[in-house]
């Protein structure tokens, strides 16, 4: 069976790292072992476990200013459908950080002729 990789893109609201920044050390350890369970549940399918983003700028043709994404995060799986990708989402760690958390999973395509 062929594998196919998903881009995980995690999205929180605006100014939800305030709620990080105000965690204490304890929470913050707390956080960090649900993420590292999450992790270990998706064992090799999980190819790279991404970073949090932050400080992103949006260019157009005309310049560039400050985007206010929601995008907090990635995530990179490889698994073989759409339907094992959302299954490993379910319970993980970010969806419980914040009411307004959310999970995009995006298929990645070949480019042609590469």
């Amino acid at each position: 069976m062929s594998m196919k990789k998903y881009l995980v893109l995690y999205k929180a609201p605006v100014g939800a790292n305030k709620q990080m920044e105000g965690a204490t050390a304890e929470q913050q350890v707390e956080g960090m072992k649900a993420w590292m369970d999450w992790a270990q549940k998706c064992g090799g399918r999980l190819v790279d476990m991404g970073q949090p983003l932050a400080n992103g700028l949006s260019l157009s043709s005309t310049g560039s200013s400050s985007a206010h994404s929601q995008i907090a995060g990635f995530s990179i799986l490889q698994v073989a459908d759409m339907h094992e990708a959302e299954s490993l989402m379910q319970g993980h760690p970010h969806l419980a950080w914040n009411a307004e958390c959310r999970i995009e999973l995006h298929e990645t395509q070949p480019v042609p002729g590469m």
